[in-house]
């Protein structure tokens, strides 16, 4: 699949691809990254969390599960500058019925024009019990953790992955397709383990969901737990947010939840963009320097290297 494409082209000859009509729109950026994305979600439904400047609520999450479900693909294929330049004119979508197509609609309802939005897409699917295809694990910093940290965290719980026999030997372990898939999010890290097949959604409870009161009944526990001896910061595993750890949370596995896309835009707040989310090679997370390289990634400088960063998506 063509990464460079007329919609790229023209977002790089843009001093801003957010803002090719002077006001906030993600969707020319989306829009350029999505065939790549899509190589990575599938058939999956995306979601966009829309941030809402000092509205009543940060943010707006339209999603599969209660709006008409959208791909990756789908947006890729709805997205025109045509498109574009009428949202730019109007700014309601009631007023533009009649002059775009019925999934250009769709689109523009899970997207809001002048406004930031990342892109997330639903793990295993939005119907919740349905067989899982991944594990996700989110290496999320507590407030007071640095990059680094979570990069010397990922290296780790990687390196805990790929070293331990008794996993590859085991039933999950050898399920797993190839090595674990790291991805930087534009704030810290994720990584993935891939299934050969579809397996049961009781895998995912038995032998990957963190439990506070056996931390060791399971390959996430085992893990989290060798790698508290080897760092010298808390590491912890489980949902709860720590100001002073970086935790080890798979619990956006299950179908029903979401994750964020490669290539997703990344907010400090309604009004700015922190990072941009890429897909890394896990040897990389050794590497000196490599925050440095991640936290100067601009949209624009991502789309100029859309052809090589899209090669580090796991081929299926």
């Amino acid at each position: 699949m063509a990464v460079r494409n007329s919609m790229v082209d023209y977002a790089l000859t843009l001093k801003d691809p957010l803002r090719p009509f002077g006001e906030i729109e993600t969707l020319l950026f989306y829009a350029c990254v999505a065939p790549s994305a899509s190589r990575f979600t599938r058939e999956r439904e995306i979601a966009a969390k829309n941030w809402i400047p000092k509205g009543p609520m940060p943010f707006l999450i339209k999603r599969g599960s209660k709006e008409p479900p959208l791909t990756a693909k789908q947006l890729g294929e709805a997205v025109t500058r045509e498109f574009l330049e009428t949202r730019s004119r109007i700014e309601h979508l009631k007023d533009a019925r009649g002059k775009i197509t019925k999934e250009q609609e769709n689109v523009w309802n899970y997207f809001l024009p002048r406004k930031l939005a990342d892109f997330f897409y639903a793990t295993n699917g939005e119907t919740p019990g349905r067989q899982i295809e991944r594990v996700f694990f989110d290496i999320d910093r507590g407030t007071r953790m640095s990059v680094a940290q979570a990069q010397e965290a990922a290296a780790e719980f990687v390196a805990e992955i790929e070293g331990d026999a008794d996993f590859k030997k085991s039933p999950e372990g050898k399920a797993v397709r190839g090595a674990p898939f790291v991805a930087w999010t534009g704030s810290s890290f994720h990584v993935y383990l891939l299934f050969k097949a579809p397996q049961p959604a009781r895998v995912y409870d038995s032998a990957f969901q963190y439990s506070k009161n056996e931390p060791e009944a399971n390959w996430t526990g085992k893990w989290v737990g060798r790698m508290r001896k080897n760092l010298s910061f808390k590491i912890a595993g489980g949902h709860e947010k720590l100001a002073d750890a970086i935790i080890v949370d798979p619990s956006q596995t299950p179908s029903g939840k979401l994750a964020r896309s490669p290539f997703s835009l990344h907010m400090k707040d309604a009004r700015t963009v922190d990072g941009v989310s890429v897909p890394l090679e896990a040897k990389r997370l050794r590497e000196k320097g490599l925050e440095k390289e991640l936290r100067g990634l601009t949209p624009r400088s991502v789309l100029g290297d859309l052809a090589s960063l899209s090669r580090l998506l796991p081929s299926f």
